[in-house]
């Protein structure tokens, strides 16, 4: 089949165009589903329950952000953790100790220490990247989970950012928004953590998963549960709120 320079030129246009398209679709869905998530101010309580192959171990967490920079999380229970207090400033992590009445302030040496215990690190709690803008989106396919039909989409760091992971996959329920899987690989195309999102309900006037449930790869037997009680998107939270001060004060 022989085609004309005209004709061929319109079917490389297509191409580009249709490329150019998906990328964009596959960014709004990311989008669309970050915001979904988010609030600009908002409360939460939640149960953390921390799965090993021995022991297991659970806390009452009650937590407030507003946007990326700024969250404090209170720890209500059990007995031995309560009033432990964690601020995140920026990239800055504040650790409030009622035992000893102290604030101390985590040096970049413990950033990728243990959560209490945890399968996050204290590096995770400050992370500011964007999913939206720091990566490129790429549909993979569609695919069904827990009887959702979803978009399979992958992630890749744009090579100015700094990001730890080399690819991420999220699933994304296509009438919801919703996040149901994500799975992130190391740089060199290993599989470290996978998160499974379940139990999709009302929380705080949006439909989301209120059980998200962290597994690393290489170690078998071991994953936490954040199972949430409560959320509250329309707090009013100003940024003095996030203070050293109100760190021993907060209850």
């Amino acid at each position: 089949m022989i085609y004309s320079s005209k004709s061929l030129l319109t079917i490389v246009l297509i191409a580009i165009c249709g490329s150019y398209a998906l990328a964009q679709d596959a960014k709004e869905i990311i989008r669309k589903t970050d915001e979904k998530r988010r609030g600009e101010a908002a409360t939460a309580n939640m149960t953390i329950s921390i799965i090993r192959p021995t022991w297991s171990r659970v806390m009452d967490v009650k937590t407030w952000s507003r946007g990326t920079h700024y969250s404090l999380i209170l720890i209500t229970s059990p007995a031995r953790d309560k009033g432990t207090v964690f601020l995140k400033r920026d990239k800055e992590i504040w650790n409030w100790l009622p035992s000893i009445e102290r604030n101390v302030k985590l040096p970049p040496s413990m950033m990728m220490q243990s959560w209490m215990g945890s399968d996050f690190t204290n590096d995770d709690l400050i992370k500011e990247s964007s999913i939206v803008e720091d990566y490129t989106h790429k549909i993979l396919g569609d695919s069904v989970i827990e009887g959702r039909e979803c978009w399979k989409i992958e992630l890749i760091p744009k090579p100015d950012v700094a990001v730890v992971w080399g690819k991420v996959i999220n699933w994304i329920d296509k009438d919801e928004y919703i996040e149901l899987r994500s799975e992130m690989y190391d740089e060199d195309g290993y599989l470290v953590n996978e998160v499974n999102f379940l139990e999709i309900k009302d929380l705080g006037g949006r439909m989301l998963p209120s059980v998200m449930e962290f597994i690393p790869a290489e170690k078998e037997g071991h994953k936490t549960l954040i199972r949430y009680h409560q959320v509250d998107y329309n707090a009013n939270i100003s940024e003095n709120f996030f203070s050293l001060q109100n760190m021993k004060r907060v209850r």
